[in-house]
């Protein structure tokens, strides 16, 4: 089951890009406190976007 439980909106594909270069250089505990901070029930979020 795959669910998106978080995203930043991004209003260029270069901006995009640099985050997700930037994302990709933290380690995993970072990142999982970074999602609970806004989504700390890793609701999916998909749903909520349209």
């Amino acid at each position: 089951m795959k669910r998106l439980v978080w995203f930043r909106r991004c209003f260029t594909v270069v901006e995009a890009i640099w985050w997700e270069k930037r994302l990709k250089k933290y380690r995993r505990d970072w990142k999982i406190n970074l999602i609970e901070q806004d989504n700390p029930n890793w609701d999916d979020l998909y749903p909520n976007l349209f």
